[in-house]
């Protein structure tokens, strides 16, 4: 471990020096790969430092403990090695939770997708929900907040809802958000007062690296239309807003892989006749809808041509399947009851 470590504490000099030298300062693409390499490494130098320290002080302690003779000196030197001795153990212990792989993708920005599912107008209304709560959350941590886009409902809710998050260390923060989230509520809409459930998906994809991506122009049809939502003088006005169709099972510059990727990405705004439709609207000029539209698309189709990580299957422990044994007995016990009904004395 030790090994390892010096080695991590040369390569944190070395990246120190890169940093500083102008060629890599005029190379924004590897100043900030060098800089977020950095950020990763410091926490394992401070730990190193203190660990160092805390190994100096120990074999100071354990030298004084062979040498002095007094009992009452041995006795405080006894104390104090016995103290510094679980210190270090501690410490050794950090570092080699520190030293585990992280996953490169936790430094990265996001892009969350917030979509309502079953429960109609109240499901609307919980995906407005989650999006105030992470947004909150964003703010607090210090995070930028950038809305993308957004379909409103009449009553504040929201179809769907996507919005980016610039932050350092956000997508390892929020990655395991990604799911189906369920609320079991009375809604405004209610006017019984019975209880509802209500579902919302939510996925969180991390800022993919510059991919070449060579989509020919033909291929992306554009419509204009005319914004909705609330205040601005180019709302209900002016055509602003732009919708992109790209047809994916048809386009040549994609691979069968990738597009098999993309459709999966894609979800609800694939068509049936596999057209990936992308809506922009949240700039008040056409051109810049344009441009976010594409971006958006390009976007998706990088994070496709990332091909996933094979994982080997694992077999489930004797513990695991014994548990699973034990519920499905259960399950069947109530079953049984439910078919049959109580004892009856």
């Amino acid at each position: 471990m030790l090994e390892k470590l010096e080695k991590i504490s040369e390569r944190y000099d070395e990246v120190n020096r890169h940093l500083s030298d102008p060629a890599v300062i005029s190379d924004q693409k590897r100043f900030r790969e060098l800089g977020r390499e950095l950020r990763a490494l410091e926490p394992i130098i401070k730990a190193l430092g203190f660990y160092r320290k805390s190994m100096k002080d120990y074999e100071g302690s354990k030298e004084l403990l062979e040498s002095v003779s007094d009992p009452e000196m041995k006795a405080l030197a006894q104390e104090e090695y016995d103290k510094l001795k679980v210190v270090v153990a501690k410490q050794e212990e950090e570092l080699k939770l520190l030293l585990v792989p992280q996953d490169p993708n936790d430094t990265k920005n996001f892009i969350m997708e917030i979509r309502a599912g079953t429960g109609g107008e109240e499901a609307a209304l919980f995906a407005a929900d989650l999006h105030r709560m992470y947004t909150r959350y964003a703010e607090r941590k210090g995070w930028k907040v950038e809305l993308m886009d957004w379909n409103e409902t009449g009553k504040g809710g929201f179809k769907e809802i996507i919005f980016s998050v610039t932050g350092e260390g956000g997508f390892g923060m929020m990655k395991f958000e990604s799911g189906v989230h369920r609320v079991q509520r009375v809604p405004e809409t209610e006017a019984q007062g019975r209880v509802h459930t209500s579902a919302a998906s939510v996925a969180v994809l991390p800022e993919v690296e510059e991919v070449e991506v060579e989509i020919n122009p033909a291929d992306l049809q554009f419509d204009t239309y005319r914004s909705g939502g609330k205040g601005g003088q180019n709302v209900n006005k002016l055509a602003t807003a732009v919708q992109l169709r790209f047809d994916v099972r048809r386009s040549p510059a994609l691979s069968d892989g990738v597009r098999a990727r993309l459709e999966r990405l894609a979800g609800r705004r694939l068509t049936v006749d596999g057209v990936l439709v992308i809506t922009a609207q949240r700039h008040r000029t056409q051109e810049r809808n344009r441009q976010d539209a594409r971006e958006r698309l390009f976007e998706l189709i990088r994070q496709a041509a990332v091909a996933p990580v094979k994982r080997r299957p694992t077999r489930p422990s004797k513990a695991a399947r014994e548990r699973r044994i034990e519920t499905k007995k259960r399950r069947g016990s109530v079953k049984k009851l439910r078919r049959t009904g109580p004892p009856v004395d």
